[in-house]
């Protein structure tokens, strides 16, 4: 009986230690920030996620998204971002902690409620993030901008220009590290197509 007893009881310590544990992994772990849906107006059946939100705002601790009209694509998931795909039209402006895309339309992918992906088309689509070595704006626009938010890239497809506030570079696609906050020169990629480059040289000093 008394072995039962200490064979019981370094189970229940066991498996303390292991719950014990497993809350601290967890305890540890990021918690995902809450994402805010509002909207001027909803059309449609929400109770079946068949809703086509105008005037709508996403946001997401430092994230938000905007437009004039917007709607989740996928039946099951529309609505708890867990994975989905949104579609927004006009005046589109995507804002994250490091800068922010504007275009005429896009589509966002949420993967277990975080923004992953945003593909975005405009006349043009815009881009742009302030680089914290120098101050100086980076921007860049051309008809496709697709942004990565897993590997922090943005990569300007058609009519590309992109500029770092001291090199401007144009050709057909072009790249940007977020993280690295630099211009990933990538000349492979071009194979044919032109590519031009203007280098500004700093201010001479007094």
């Amino acid at each position: 009986m008394a072995v039962s007893n200490a064979k019981t009881l370094a189970w229940a310590a066991l498996l303390l230690l292991t719950s014990l544990g497993i809350g601290a992994a967890l305890a540890a772990q990021p918690q995902a920030q809450p994402i805010v849906l509002d909207a001027q107006s909803a059309d449609g059946d929400l109770a079946n996620n068949n809703v086509v939100f105008r005037k709508v705002r996403i946001t997401q601790g430092g994230m938000s998204v905007a437009a004039d009209v917007g709607q989740g694509t996928q039946q099951k998931t529309r609505l708890d971002f867990e994975n989905s795909l949104w579609v927004f039209r006009g005046n589109v402006k995507i804002t994250m902690d490091t800068g922010q895309l504007t275009s005429d339309d896009a589509q966002i992918n949420f993967v277990k409620q975080v923004l992953s992906k945003a593909v975005v088309n405009g006349k043009p689509a815009a881009f742009e993030q302030r680089v914290a070595k120098t101050g100086k704006l980076a921007q860049g626009h051309a008809e496709t901008i697709d942004y990565d938010a897993g590997k922090g890239l943005v990569r300007l497809s058609k009519n590309a220009w992109l500029s770092d506030g001291q090199t401007e570079i144009r050709g057909e696609s072009l790249k940007y590290n977020v993280l690295a906050q630099s211009i990933v020169a990538e000349a492979a990629e071009q194979g044919s197509q032109r590519v031009h480059i203007v280098i500004t040289p700093p201010p001479a000093k007094p």
